[in-house]
């Protein structure tokens, strides 16, 4: 099911994995690879398409949940304004969701935008966990720097989150991507409290 406004959400029920990120990061293509499916997330070349909360089933068990891309400097003020009423009710308020995945391209991330985001899952107190997305378009050595260097900034902005390199095209990390999500559903990624 897709929602466009906070009160069409449904009654919470399984646990959420909710994907976000920057738009053109990879986020369609990185939700497509891990569920095993070419067009269940829909990958447009338009930045900023998605502007609704997508909801799919996982089985019986959870639910991946598909934010809208944020930061594409061509969208309208207005549907600026509505992706953060949207969202940011959804990880503030939502009762089953369990955490969220942030969606990276590994060539620019922590923009000023994925902070923004951090901040409020870190004052929401959810856990989660980055893809380090397009990591084939990095020579090893350069991935390996990235990782590192946004291991240590997240220790710093948002203690407990966990990373990784990830390339949908490569099919790279997609093992430790479900191990990922499968933590956060069962609740084994703890969120530090507030003041922590």
């Amino acid at each position: 099911m897709s929602v466009h406004d906070p009160r069409e959400l449904p009654g919470p029920a399984a646990p959420e994995i909710a994907f976000a990120g920057r738009s053109n990061a990879g986020k369609s293509s990185a939700i497509n690879t891990l569920a095993g499916r070419r067009r269940l997330a829909f990958v447009s070349k338009t930045p900023g398409r998605t502007q609704l909360i997508n909801f799919f089933a996982l089985g019986p068990r959870a639910f991946l949940v598909d934010l809208p891309g944020y930061g594409y400097a061509g969208v309208p003020g207005e549907v600026r304004e509505h992706w953060k009423h949207l969202v940011g009710t959804y990880i503030a308020e939502r009762a089953s969701l369990a955490g969220v995945v942030i969606v990276m391209d590994s060539r620019h991330p922590l923009t000023p935008l994925d902070r923004t985001l951090i901040e409020w899952l870190r004052s929401a107190e959810r856990p989660g966990h980055i893809l380090l997305t397009k990591s084939d378009k990095l020579s090893k050595q350069a991935a390996q720097r990235t990782l590192g260097q946004v291991r240590r900034d997240l220790a710093a902005i948002w203690p407990g989150a966990t990373v990784q390199l990830f390339s949908s095209l490569k099919r790279e990390g997609v093992d430790e991507a479900a191990s990922a999500l499968s933590r956060l559903a069962a609740g084994k990624n703890k969120a530090p409290a507030k003041g922590e």
